[in-house]
């Protein structure tokens, strides 16, 4: 009867049960299972560590931890310094930073060391910040609580408008148009109001020109937009402006169309309808040279509407126009497409 022997490797982890090791001690013990096998295998250490990837000394530094407290051994030991600094302030000069900083609580170190040096410490701007790192993880110094006072205006409430939900799918024309106004200022002491829309998937535009921007004359746009785009409008995206309450929200919601408002202070979340603007801007405001009264302005915004979607190739479309889009990827909203070009 021949008994076979077990590895090496066998004997030496049965010597050692399984604990509940983090996961950095399982990783080193593996290594050192390789390490052992490969050293079986006739390999000398040197070799093995480099072909491990890992220095001798640090897998000799493991093996010798293993032997001595088991796999426990592997894991991770304190860094902190065997010895600690000490403080070297007095205590005359703690009670001086509480009472200072107790005084004036929203003061910080640089300011506070101004003060002390103003009283006769010498002390550096690093010293009193420890200090006040100090008072506060004992509990000396505690916080002021903060009160809710804002100079900004208040955010009022919106009845019917939303921030856009984040599972919101923008997969076809109409899922989401972005809105918005640009002031126009042609000659010295004119300020026109430009409402500019943009949908997001066929980069179709709706532009009108204003003398002013009130929540009337946007709900007005909303007839336009829904009267030239070429497929149903679903939802839109506005910023907090006043334009874009009382009356627009209420015929959004009458209409059943969805209204989401941006956060504050962020309209590179309208970037479609933001980068519209410079377009229409460089491509028609700068180069148009007749009258700034509505009448001939608005005229002149049809014909340059119907160029920018007809017409002008766009480099988001790959290069083709928002018509040439909606034929080849949308062909059932062609033929409507086709006759808002007649408005």
């Amino acid at each position: 009867m021949r008994v076979f022997g077990l590895p090496k490797a066998f004997y030496r982890i049965a010597r050692h049960p399984p604990q509940d090791l983090s996961t950095r001690a399982q990783e080193r013990l593996r290594w050192l299972n390789c390490w052992q096998a490969l050293r079986q295998q006739g390999i000398p250490s040197q070799k093995a560590g480099e072909i491990l990837g890992l220095p001798r000394s640090t897998l000799y530094r493991w093996q010798k931890q293993l032997d001595k407290h088991g796999p426990k051994g592997l894991e991770d030991k304190s860094r902190r310094p065997r010895r600690l600094r000490q403080p070297t302030w007095k205590p005359q000069l703690v009670q001086a930073v509480l009472q200072l900083r107790e005084q004036y609580p929203r003061w910080g170190k640089d300011k506070l060391v101004v003060l002390l040096r103003r009283e006769g410490w010498e002390v550096s701007t690093s010293m009193v910040g420890r200090i006040i790192a100090y008072l506060k993880a004992r509990g000396v110094l505690r916080e002021p609580p903060r009160k809710r006072i804002s100079a900004r205006k208040r955010q009022h409430h919106r009845p019917y408008a939303v921030r856009k939900p984040k599972d919101y799918q923008v997969n076809y024309p109409g899922d989401l148009v972005e809105v918005d106004t640009l002031d126009v200022r042609p000659l010295p002491g004119v300020i026109l109001k430009h409402f500019g829309a943009r949908d997001v998937v066929s980069r179709w535009d709706v532009i009108e020109v204003y003398t002013r921007a009130t929540a009337t004359l946007a709900a007005r746009f909303l007839d336009t937009l829904q009267e030239k785009l070429p497929f149903p409008l679903k939802a839109l995206q506005v910023d907090g402006g006043s334009e874009f309450a009382a009356q627009f929200e209420a015929e959004c919601q009458k209409r059943g169309i969805l209204l989401f408002v941006l956060p504050p202070r962020s309209p590179k979340l309208n970037g479609h309808v933001e980068r519209a603007h410079r377009t229409h801007t460089e491509e028609f405001y700068e180069v148009y040279d007749g009258d700034f009264d509505i009448p001939s302005l608005s005229q002149a915004l049809r014909g340059w509407e119907r160029t920018y979607n007809y017409v002008r190739p766009h480099q988001a479309l790959d290069w083709k126009t928002p018509m040439e889009y909606l034929k080849e990827c949308h062909p059932e909203l062609a033929p409507k497409a086709q006759l808002s070009h007649m408005y």
